[in-house]
Formats: C-alpha cells, sequence, structure tokens
C-alpha cells in the first residue's frame, strides 16, 4: 500500500507478509473454545456500552477511553498468555484488564474511584493495575509502557525465569523515542518481549500517513532485527493464532516478536472527543467487519449452535455487568483523611 495513499480510500487493511509469514487462521478452532472467545468479546463490548452510560449520567469522571471495536486484541492475545506472563497496556485499557482476568467489579469500582476498585479508586479508567495477575497496569502517557515493559522482561531474564512480558501500544508510540529505544535493546539483548501495536489508524485525531512517512508499522519493527508480523486484528482467531506463535517462538529463546494488529475503534478516541476528523463512512466499513459479528458467522457457517449459545451468553454478560454497577455504588469512597497515604514514602527509622 502507498505511503501517499489517503485513509479515506482505505476500505480495508488485510494482513501482508512482513518478514515472516502472516499469520492467518490456518487452523480450525473447536466449538467450545469458540465459545469463550465469544463471550471474552462480549463481555468487553458490553462493559463498554455500559461505561457511555453511566460516564452520561456523570457517575464515571475523567477521561475514558472506550475499547468497542477493539476487543479481538485484547481476548486473542490474552489467550496465548499464562498467568505467569506480564501484560502492560496503555490508557484504553479496559478490555486488557477483563481479557487478562481482572473481575468487572474490580474494574467498575475504579472507575467509581471506590476503594474496592483493582486500584484502590487511585487510578481510574486509565490507570488498571493488579499486580496478582502481573497485570502492569494502563499508562496515561502515551508510548510509557514500553520502556517498564523491557524492564520486566530484563528481569525475567536475569532471573532465568521462562516468562513474557505483553506490551500494548497504539499506532501513535511510533512517534515517540520510547518505541524505538525499547525496540533497539530487546532485539540488542534479545528480551523475551512480545510488541502488541494495536493499529487503529488514528493517534488521538491524526490519521496515521499523516504522522508516520512509512505507514506499514511491521516493516518498520522488522528493521529492527526482530520478527515482525502484520495481522487483521479484527479476526480474533488470527490474533490467538499469532500471539500464540510468537510467545511460542520467545519463550525458545527466539527473543523479542512485534504484532502490528490492524484494527479500529468504532467510537471517538475518548468521551470528550467530537470525533470529527473521521468520515461516517469509513466507520461504517469498518463495522462491517465487527470481529464479534464476524466470529459468529464463522460459527454459523461451521454449523455451531450459535443462536442458543448467544443468548446464554448475554445473559451472563448481562448479568455480570449489571452487579458490578451495583457493587461499585455500594463501595465506600476512600476517606478524606486516608487521601495522603502513598503520596510519599514514610521517613526511614533512625538506625
Amino acid at each position: 500500500m502507498s505511503p501517499a495513499r489517503s485513509h479515506r480510500a482505505r476500505k480495508d487493511l488485510a494482513p501482508r507478509k512482513t518478514g515472516e509469514k502472516t499469520a492467518t487462521t490456518g487452523r480450525k478452532t473447536s466449538a467450545g473454545h469458540r465459545v469463550g472467545l465469544l463471550e471474552a468479546m462480549l463481555r468487553i463490548r458490553r462493559f463498554e456500552e455500559r461505561c457511555v452510560e453511566l460516564y452520561s449520567a456523570t457517575k464515571i469522571r475523567g477521561f475514558v477511553h472506550l475499547y468497542i471495536g477493539e476487543e479481538a486484541v485484547a481476548v486473542g492475545v490474552n489467550e496465548a498468555l499464562t498467568p505467569e506472563d506480564a501484560v502492560v497496556a496503555t490508557y484504553r485499557e479496559h478490555g486488557h484488564a477483563l481479557a487478562r482476568g481482572i473481575t468487572p467489579e474490580a474494574v467498575m469500582a475504579e472507575m467509581y474511584g471506590r476503594t474496592t476498585g483493582c486500584s484502590g479508586g487511585r487510578g481510574g479508567s486509565m490507570h488498571l493495575f493488579d499486580a496478582s495477575r502481573r497485570f502492569y497496569g494502563g499508562n496515561a502517557i502515551v508510548a510509557g509502557g514500553l520502556p517498564l515493559a523491557a524492564g520486566l522482561a530484563l528481569a525475567d531474564r536475569m532471573r532465568e525465569q521462562n516468562r513474557v512480558t505483553c506490551c500494548f501500544f497504539g499506532d501513535g508510540a511510533f512517534a515517540e523515542g520510547e518505541f524505538h529505544e525499547t525496540a533497539n535493546l530487546a532485539a540488542l539483548w534479545r528480551l523475551p518481549l512480545l510488541l502488541v501495536c494495536e493499529n487503529n489508524l488514528y493517534a488521538m485525531g491524526t490519521a496515521l500517513e499523516r504522522h508516520e512517512a512509512q505507514t506499514d508499522l511491521a516493516l518498520r519493527a522488522a528493521s529492527y532485527g526482530m520478527v515482525a508480523w502484520a495481522v487483521d486484528g479484527m479476526d480474533v482467531e488470527a490474533v490467538e493464532q499469532a500471539a500464540r506463535r510468537a510467545a511460542e517462538a520467545i519463550r525458545a529463546g527466539a527473543g523479542p516478536y512485534f504484532l502490528e494488529l490492524r484494527t479500529y475503534r468504532f467510537r471517538a478516541h475518548s468521551m470528550y472527543d467530537p470525533d470529527r476528523y473521521r468520515d461516517k463512512a469509513e466507520v461504517e466499513r469498518w463495522k462491517d467487519r465487527d470481529p464479534v459479528n464476524r466470529l459468529l458467522d464463522r460459527m454459523r457457517a461451521d454449523g455451531d449452535p450459535v443462536d442458543e449459545t448467544l443468548a446464554g451468553i448475554e445473559r451472563r454478560v448481562a448479568a455480570e455487568v449489571d452487579h458490578a454497577v451495583e457493587a461499585a455504588e455500594q463501595a465506600p469512597e476512600e476517606p478524606v483523611e486516608h487521601l495522603l497515604r502513598y503520596v510519599t514514602s514514610p521517613p526511614a527509622e533512625a538506625s
């Protein structure tokens, strides 16, 4: 694809070959596994839709960046990880947290700023964190998670831990020095690092070809000497297979891998964003590739009992989200006298 081609003309971003064969859905997934993928994506979708309602009702405040449309990325990648692996996310990380196994109750309570939230109510939408699940947070700084992920991967290598550190980031991170420093050191030191670029074509409101001279991000990553694949990020099975292949190679000592997952957010950059920089027709074209509907269509084509299964999933997910909201609204706020806790470290005891 020519870098000069207008983003408004880009009806599709199919996976392309970069460095190695681009990952596809080469193996058939079992019906039961597909149900799990479907439920995980719908949990994120319905959670995010409720967040829209709660934000509009001013029950959630601050910045909120929705993951609607990108569910296949978080779900597919997390399927390839183990509980011992580490995950570093971006500020658009509700989906990452839920796919990692952090409960809707803990995430929703954090959105409300309640003490039962996964960050104790101090992080909010952009700073979800759960060390018990090795989920090392969202990060409000573009590309800010990349050096942290490199440090986690380096620590695992020095301790001879056979673990993978997965770092999610957006296409806008390519304009930051942190990406290039991290990619260079990861390749140089052969770190067990899985770099996952969620390329949704826009860095906030700036189209990819307006901030990057070379828009093939996998090609750029490959220039650092690491294996880099471009993958259809709207296909959860393709994402899972690519992430699984990459994770297995990393565990075998192959060094870092890079996945450019070509996806699209259906909502604006944030709840504050009027979204005037995208053509409505472009958004609708990408909605035709909705990752939830694509998996449902594939299941139907393979004769899976979709409709009854879908109804059951929707009931379970609705109950989970309802419970999460109810629990968040009943959870306590932090007492005023505790607000200075953790702001500074306690003074060292005299020896």
